[in-house]
């Protein structure tokens, strides 16, 4: 991730632009605290870029509030989507951190008791569209997606609905890798030391950003395989490792439309979300923090730092995106809920 001048001068005068805000706007924030609730445990993906964000974004708030992080795991971040979606507050001081997973789990997954409307949640935007990847530790007899194909690789997860699980189950059902997953990992960083200690051969569906983030010396050390790489276009760095994309080994123009449907969400691959019912004015206020924090040089400097992608998109898109997933044909959809069902 480079800064270049052009990306420098924009964020120095939208920085500028945002010190001033009529009284009523300073009102609103003034004096409180934002409370940002990650759906997964401490030291994972979703944490890491939380906090981030929760570092960077109030100076872009008129009025300057505090913004804290709290971790509310379950369920794949159902947990914390059930909470943004009906307990927290909806006066702009609750931000939901929760996968992409959870956001069209309801689609999915009719039968499921998830007690939340996702086209009802307010999105500010996304930090990351990212790539996923499947990938196992040099101790694991499996180096390649083809021998995942011919050879039994135990896959870490965390619960249904989260990337961790769907994803390795996409791959069993539209590319034959024989994967079986372990499912009931609180997070991303507690299945990198399961793999660390030998229980799974690896972890499937988990953003390549924050893998390098979460175990950067698997990196530097050489000590992983990354089997197959999975995103809406091939991911450069991982083009010149050699990582295959999913696609190579997806067959059938059905199995196609069907991983077409599942990977869209890397779309809004780090969703930032508000309760339905927060007042228009903060939730404006909310988004255009959003997006001068995308775009601030501080915020980027630190995320180069933590080997953080930062692919944004704003919360219009991210609500066009979500709309139009919600628009796919039922058959497919029947076809992709059958893929991912454990």
């Amino acid at each position: 991730m480079r800064l270049n001048s052009g990306v420098l001068l924009a964020a120095s005068l939208f920085a500028c632009a945002s010190s001033w805000a009529p009284a009523d706007a300073v009102e609103l924030f003034e004096g409180k605290t934002i409370n940002l609730t990650v759906g997964y445990s401490a030291g994972g993906g979703y944490d890491v870029y939380s906090r981030l964000l929760a570092r960077h974004i109030p100076q872009y708030i008129p009025g300057k509030p505090n913004a804290v992080v709290q971790n509310m795991p379950g369920a794949g971040s159902a947990k914390a989507a059930s909470y943004i979606y009906s307990a927290a507050p909806r006066d702009g001081t609750a931000i939901g951190s929760v996968a992409p997973g959870v956001i069209i789990a309801p689609l999915l997954d009719p039968k499921s008791d998830l007690r939340y409307d996702p086209t009802r949640f307010i999105y500010i935007g996304t930090a990351d569209s990212g790539t996923r990847v499947c990938a196992t530790l040099k101790r694991s007899n499996i180096a390649t997606f083809e021998e995942a194909q011919l050879r039994k690789t135990i896959i870490g997860g965390v619960a249904p609905g989260s990337s961790t699980v769907d994803y390795p189950f996409l791959h069993k059902r539209t590319s034959g890798a024989n994967f079986e997953v372990v499912s009931g990992y609180p997070g991303s960083a507690e299945i990198a030391l399961a793999m660390e200690r030998g229980e799974v051969d690896g972890i499937c569906g988990m953003d390549w950003s924050s893998l390098k983030s979460l175990r950067p010396d698997w990196l530097r050390d050489n000590s992983m395989h990354v089997l197959v790489q999975a995103g809406l276009k091939p991911n450069a760095e991982l083009d010149k490792l050699g990582v295959p994309e999913i696609w190579k080994f997806t067959h059938g123009d059905d199995n196609r439309r069907v991983v077409e449907l599942i990977v869209a969400q890397q779309v809004f691959g780090r969703p930032f979300i508000l309760p339905p019912g927060t007042p228009e004015a903060q939730a404006a206020i909310l988004r255009q923090a959003f997006d001068l924090t995308m775009r601030s040089p501080q915020f980027l400097t630190e995320a180069a730092r933590l080997g953080l992608a930062v692919e944004p998109a704003d919360g219009e898109t991210v609500q066009q995106a979500l709309a139009k997933i919600y628009a796919s044909s039922t058959d497919i959809v029947a076809k992709a809920r059958a893929a991912i069902e454990p």
